[in-house]
């Protein structure tokens, strides 16, 4: 059985990651990772507990623990990957859980994929939406056939984040944020894809105008003919995370969970006269992280990662540049 480490205790780290760490660690016939959970972020003050170890950097971390049989939660901010990554593989580590994206540019994401090679990384970027209850519903769905062929997928994403985005949490834009989780179930819906059209809306904040932080919208065009539409908006008064799937003979409706207060999902499936509506637990993050583990132990390998992961952060790269040539403005509705 691995040990544990998580770099980085923000919301990602301290927020999500380590709390499903320690249900399943906890949890009956669900056992992960060899306790006590290393933990390491200078910046935050760690309440003592029997099953967390407090290192003081990552040097320390691989004096606590043997890198070669851990895996590790890298939770920095999105624009504070290649320099841990580095350092954790010349300290040994090798299995690394990378919150998303995996890289903020293809710039930084050559880099990061130039330093797998060289140190034999087994890079698996956070997508948990893939190992949701609902993606798995709906892509049961649409390989089943008896719909047809989808036609097109649309994913709305709503949440006022104005208080992260005041206090300075370092996302790059609004396409760093909610879009990456999206993304990655197009590309497991409907294969590889280009992108068409994007933009970029401003967070206006009383006087105050953070750039880009507003919202993102974004087209893509699959090979497989299906076209998806993304779009989130950070200023909205509600909390919405919905996808829609138009086939040729119905549409798919679902709505993932808007928190972890509420980990259940929803599904309404229409056809020509009858409709369906199912609802379910659908905790993707815990099912994500313990597949996650299960790939580094050997036991049930994800075969398309990092791939998919890099090809999020071209499909973002891409959307980032047909946006920069738009004039951006207030919050998007």
């Amino acid at each position: 059985m691995l040990g544990t480490l998580v770099v980085g205790l923000g919301r990602a780290g301290g927020g999500l990651h380590l709390p499903v760490l320690r249900r399943l660690g906890h949890g009956s016939g669900r056992a992960l990772g060899r306790p006590p959970i290393v933990v390491v972020d200078p910046g935050v003050v760690v309440p003592v507990a029997p099953d967390l170890l407090v290192a003081t950097n990552l040097a320390h971390a691989a004096a606590l623990v043997d890198p070669e049989r851990t895996a590790v939660h890298l939770c920095t901010p999105p624009n504070a990957r290649l320099r841990p990554l580095t350092e954790l593989a010349d300290l040994g580590f090798r299995r690394i859980v990378v919150e998303k994206p995996l890289a903020v540019d293809e710039v930084e994401l050559a880099a990061i994929l130039r330093l797998r090679a060289a140190a034999d990384l087994d890079l698996v970027p956070v997508a948990q939406w893939r190992c949701s209850e609902l993606t798995r519903r709906v892509r049961a769905v649409l390989r089943g056939g008896e719909l047809g062929a989808p036609r097109s997928i649309v994913f709305t994403q709503s949440k006022p984040r104005f208080g992260r985005t005041v206090s300075g949490d370092e996302h790059p834009s609004a396409f760093d944020v909610e879009v990456p989780h999206s993304l990655a179930v197009a590309l497991r819906l409907a294969g590889p894809a280009a992108v068409t059209a994007a933009g970029l809306t401003d967070m206006l904040l009383g006087d105050a105008v953070f750039s880009g932080l507003g919202g993102a919208w974004l087209r893509l065009r699959h090979d497989s003919g299906v076209r998806t539409e993304i779009r989130t908006d950070l200023t909205a008064p509600v909390r919405e995370r919905r996808i829609t799937v138009e086939l040729e003979h119905g549409t798919l409706v679902g709505h993932y969970p808007v928190s972890a207060a509420d980990e259940y999902s929803q599904l309404v499936v229409r056809t020509r006269g009858t409709q369906s509506h199912s609802v379910f637990r659908d905790d993707s993050l815990t099912a994500f992280i313990a597949r996650a583990h299960q790939h580094f132990e050997g036991t049930n390998p994800m075969l398309d990662e990092p791939a998919t992961g890099a090809a999020v952060v071209t499909l973002l790269a891409g959307a980032k540049r047909l946006a920069a040539g738009r004039v951006p403005v207030g919050a998007a509705r």
